[in-house]
């Protein structure tokens, strides 16, 4: 049996209505769960550029790239897990904070590179910028200060060098 594990897809798509329904049926109806789901316009005019996380097999991959290639509004995909490429995602984290802990919040902002976006009496705003692991890591840390609420906006991705 094939081991399935996160597959990162990256497609060109027309920036039509529709389109964003038509892919996620298209997973839907062939049982993927779609793990992260990010679209938004790119460098060709009329274009975006779509970042899909998928738990599939070799197979299964395969397979859903050549459904995709099929939908006449995807114009590109690229499976990037067998290639280099760099992927961020960003994160808004509302944290419990009054005059004890704000010090220490701020300390570990700082140590992941983020930054405090809005603060209130009891409780802050953390935006974060990086990869799954690093995002992850700041949730487990700042849990123990209570977090009251997380925003992700999903994983984007795209290859390393030259086109």
């Amino acid at each position: 049996m094939l081991e399935k594990k996160k597959r990162t897809i990256s497609a060109l798509v027309q920036n039509e209505a529709g389109v964003l329904t038509r892919i996620a049926g298209m997973f839907g109806r062939r049982g993927f769960n779609i793990e992260s789901l990010s679209v938004g316009s790119c460098e060709i005019p009329g274009l975006s550029r779509m970042t899909i996380i998928a738990i599939a097999d070799e197979d299964e991959i395969e397979q859903l790239e050549k459904q995709l290639t099929k939908l006449i509004d995807v114009l590109e995909v690229k499976i990037l897990d067998d290639i280099p490429f760099v992927d961020r995602e960003l994160i808004l984290i509302q944290v419990k904070a009054d005059e004890i802990n704000r010090l220490e919040l701020s300390q570990i902002v700082k140590l992941f590179r983020g930054r405090i976006v809005d603060v209130s009496n009891k409780n802050m705003i953390v935006e974060i910028t990086g990869n799954q692991s690093k995002l992850n890591a700041i949730i487990e840390l700042l849990k123990k200060h209570g977090i009251l609420a997380i925003c992700r906006t999903g994983q984007i991705a795209l290859p390393r060098g030259e086109k």
